[in-house]
């Protein structure tokens, strides 16, 4: 992956000082994708993992220094048991087959959420694309799995109250900086912009503190549709946004 100039971002329509530093995208509709072509869910799972090689690329190529991804959530697990086993398996493949082009191309892939709890397999293809690729500098692909935003913040709460108890802090010494610091996402950039696919409006228990003052953007593609030209089209609405913060311009 080599970044783009201004010159080749200018030419996607783009202003290269207006690219947003992290950006998280919740892949829906993966399943309704292989419903509409009478295919097996599995096919639409498989198909938007496919998906995620370009935007990675594209994502990388524009100077994004984080991309986060919601893979699988704490609720997910309620799913069919076939269904979670394809996802499982994936997950294995995906790490398996892209881990020697990501690491190439200095991707530095972490996990946010409780990944201890996934099975021993993917458990482990996880933690080994982790350790290769932890000295690398360049964009942050950060994967959220077994996730969900409300246990997050339970245990930083927790995290922080041991912190009290045991005398290391003052409980009026807790402030926005400490919460965020006990959070999965320390040490990235602010979120800039949430992209959810699929046509669904939530945020699903994904990154709800991280999101506070994000971008929002929903489109009715499916994920396996979403190509790089729609991802384009994603960032420049971002770039037309006015983000003021609760202020007055």
């Amino acid at each position: 992956m080599a970044a783009y100039d201004e010159t080749k971002i200018r030419a996607l329509g783009l202003n290269p000082q207006g690219i947003p530093k992290h950006v998280a995208i919740i892949m829906d509709g993966n399943g309704r994708w292989a419903k509409n072509r009478r295919l097996p869910r599995s096919a639409g799972h498989r198909a938007g993992t496919d998906r995620l090689r370009g935007i990675i690329r594209l994502s990388s190529d524009l100077g994004i220094a984080s991309l986060t991804l919601y893979a699988f959530s704490t609720e997910n697990w309620k799913r069919p048991s076939d269904e979670v086993g394809t996802l499982m398996g994936l997950l294995i493949e995906y790490f398996t087959n892209e881990i020697d082009e990501l690491h190439e191309n200095n991707v530095r892939i972490q996990i946010i959420g409780a990944y201890e709890g996934l099975p021993a397999g993917p458990r482990a293809a996880v933690e080994r694309a982790m350790k290769r690729t932890e000295a690398n500098t360049g964009l942050n692909l950060n994967i959220a799995l077994n996730y969900g935003s409300r246990a997050e913040l339970v245990r930083a709460v927790r995290v922080l109250s041991k912190k009290a108890v045991s005398g290391e802090l003052l409980p009026q010494e807790i402030d926005e900086a400490l919460l965020f610091d006990c959070l999965y996402t320390k040490g990235l950039p602010q979120l800039d912009l949430v992209i959810r696919t699929g046509g669904e409006m939530r945020l699903s228990n994904f990154m709800l503190l991280q999101a506070a003052y994000a971008e929002l953007y929903f489109t009715d593609t499916y994920w396996p549709d979403f190509n790089e030209k729609k991802y384009i089209e994603a960032l420049k609405e971002f770039q037309r946004r006015d983000r003021r913060y609760g202020t007055v311009k």
